[in-house]
């Protein structure tokens, strides 16, 4: 076939050896990726921010004592089903494309998010108050599970090869800056409804809002194309008719390892996007007793710190390679963990904010290289199965209860040392995971060379 000639799998603008047409289409990509991660990680963080604020008070009050643990159980009860859609989108994302999974996942998290800015308390409704909750919370992670794998696709498969980090960091600093929108929309409204305000009206706007933003999503997705893997996949019709099936008999060692990878870094991460730090720094019977909308621009300040590291650090990993990219990482991360809680413990809000720039530091290197990384792991017919899942695995590894474990952890102990080391090794965890594997960076990605992509990058395996 000629380059010039047309399937009608292929989209508009890409060839069948999957380039793509210009400059203006990658940052098309580029854009509609940030602003489709932010979205949905903003729905997702608007959820882990009110838990630490006051769903404990307004949906679990009966429980008294342990209002607290269990209201941070229900955002770890949605990572449990994250591999639920991660199984979702990676079949149809490997069958039917990137671009319609990213479709329904952002309608999904918006309708989920929006739905619980409408719902009655346990006051007004009883029991069912919490049990609509936690069922919307799973809807949120089925959609979290779906997202990221598409998202990551599209962006790494249309880059060049030797900028696939700072593209690939594309769908990566959505995150902070979902976790910026959220802290900064909690914190606006903590001024607008202060008080008791706050607690009836004021923290349900922020979920209401999503009905905008997903509009906006949703148009700014509508027109990227199709990632360019994929149509060259489908016009040859090689696709995987079981990819979840081939990637677990071929590859579920490296899923295992790739998981392990990612659960270092969000054990860390969740402190501030699973509620933590906000609920344990505002928490007026605790150590400290700090004002709420201090601590959320605190957490939004960090946010942009956040942002700025994962960046940085996507383009780091196109010159020094993505396996040292992480090393740096992981280290820095070990520093930013040693001091987090030292820091926080002083009651100076500014003290509170240091302790959280200098841990987003090593969470922005040991995070923005990662969807290069996890891209560059699989072959072709099976990417999306491959990385969605192990994202997932890895999410329920590290983050889905990291929150419920550090007030456990505490009300044991009674000293946040215990959550310092309980954090320390799940960042050597994530350190000797990346060592096993090799640095693929700037292996092609297309299905001309699956037989390469199909050699395990895991050391001492020479097949998968």
């Amino acid at each position: 076939m000629s380059a010039s000639s047309q399937s009608p799998a292929t989209p508009s603008g890409f060839t069948p050896t999957g380039t793509i047409a210009s400059h203006t289409d990658r940052r098309r990509v580029v854009f509609a990726t940030v602003v489709g991660t932010t979205v949905e990680w903003y729905d997702f963080f608007i959820y882990a921010t009110a838990v630490g604020l006051v769903f404990g008070q307004l949906f679990f009050a009966p429980l008294g004592a342990n209002s607290a643990i269990v209201a941070f159980a229900t955002v770890g009860v949605s990572f449990l089903f994250r591999p639920l859609g991660a199984f979702l989108a990676g079949h149809f994302g490997d069958k039917y494309g990137r671009k319609v999974v990213l479709m329904w996942t952002l309608i999904l998290m918006g309708a989920a998010t929006a739905l619980i800015g409408l719902l009655p308390t346990y006051e007004a409704i009883g029991v069912w108050a919490p049990i609509l909750l936690v069922l919307l919370r799973i809807l949120q992670g089925v959609s979290a599970g779906g997202e990221w794998g598409g998202a990551v696709l599209m962006a790494v498969e249309h880059a060049p090869k030797k900028r696939r980090g700072a593209f690939g960091a594309s769908p990566q600093i959505g995150v902070p800056l979902g976790l910026l929108l959220a802290s900064g929309v909690m914190a606006l409204m903590a001024m607008i409804a202060p008080g008791d305000a706050f607690l009836v009206w004021g923290w349900r706007i922020p979920f209401l809002l999503s009905i905008v933003l997903i509009l906006v999503g949703y148009y700014i997705r509508r027109r990227v194309e199709e990632s360019p893997v994929f149509a060259e996949l489908a016009i040859r019709k090689e696709k995987a008719r079981m990819p979840i099936v081939t990637l677990f008999r071929k590859h579920s060692l490296l899923v295992l390892i790739a998981a392990l990878v990612f659960a270092g870094n969000n054990a860390v991460g969740y402190m501030t996007t699973g509620g933590y730090i906000q609920g344990y720094s505002t928490n007026p019977d605790g150590p400290i007793g700090l004002e709420r909308g201090p601590v959320l621009w605190a957490v939004t300040g960090s946010a942009v710190t956040w942002l700025l590291s994962t960046l940085a650090a996507g383009f780091v990993s196109d010159r020094i390679g993505r396996r040292n990219t992480y090393i740096i990482g992981w280290i820095l991360q070990l520093v930013g963990v040693f001091t987090l809680f030292p820091l926080v413990n002083t009651g100076d809000i500014w003290m509170l904010f240091l302790g959280l720039a200098i841990l987003t530091i090593g969470l922005g290197f040991t995070y923005g290289p990662q969807a290069a990384l996890y891209s560059e792991l699989f072959p072709a017919s099976i990417r999306f199965s491959g990385v969605s899942i192990s994202y997932a695995i890895g999410a329920i590894l590290g983050g889905a209860f990291a929150p419920t474990i550090a007030t456990a952890l505490v009300q044991a102990t009674g000293s946040t040392q215990s959550v310092t080391w309980y954090l320390a090794g799940m960042t050597v965890v994530g350190l000797l995971a990346t060592l096993l594997l090799r640095d693929r960076s700037g292996i092609p990605l297309g299905p001309d060379h699956e037989a390469e992509q199909s050699v395990s990058p895991i050391y001492g395996l020479a097949k998968a």
